[in-house]
């Protein structure tokens, strides 16, 4: 699994510290998502989340390191304060492809921070053996596209019911 990472310099002249998740964040990734707005949720979820049950903190926050890899972000004067969470999952019937998700909290949104963590997954990915990133999204939600866009230059689209799934093909 990744070691813990360097700052992260945002736009905004802050910084955050990005590091793997841990099972000990459970009740910080709980919080976290109280604190998006319900558009950030609806963005990340394709739908209504009040909150996580006990088994999602599980599959969250206990992972290993190599199939289901994910990063969190905290900023520099608040260790342990979860702002960002960017994950992907290997795909079992497709052990290249991987899902790929990442939410940034309301007020850093524009920031730089989706994609630094997008280029960030998409590293770890390739070194597991990963080749392809897919991502189910709404249809609507352009940062998310924009996002896969920056990731691959080599992306398939396709569309159906409001939702948009995005295949993007990375990079070595």
């Amino acid at each position: 699994m990744l070691k813990a990472l360097d700052t992260i310099p945002l736009r905004d002249g802050s910084s955050v510290r990005v590091r793997p998740i841990r099972p000990d964040d459970k009740e910080e990734l709980r919080r976290a998502l109280g604190r998006l707005s319900d558009e950030s949720v609806q963005r990340r979820f394709l739908s209504p989340k009040p909150a996580l049950s006990a088994s999602e903190l599980r599959y969250l926050t206990e992972l290993d390191g190599h199939d289901h890899v994910a990063l969190v972000a905290e900023p520099l004067d608040r260790p342990g304060m979860i702002v960002a969470v960017g994950r992907f999952v290997r795909l079992p019937a497709d052990p290249e492809t991987a899902d790929i998700a990442i939410v940034v909290g309301d007020a850093l949104q524009g920031q730089g921070l989706g994609t630094r963590l997008g280029e960030l997954l998409t590293d770890e990915a390739l070194a597991h053996g990963i080749r392809r990133f897919s991502a189910t999204m709404l249809g609507d939600n352009v940062p998310t596209q924009r996002l896969m866009s920056k990731l691959s230059d080599r992306l398939e689209r396709s569309s159906s019911h409001g939702a948009a799934e995005v295949l993007a093909e990375l990079a070595a």
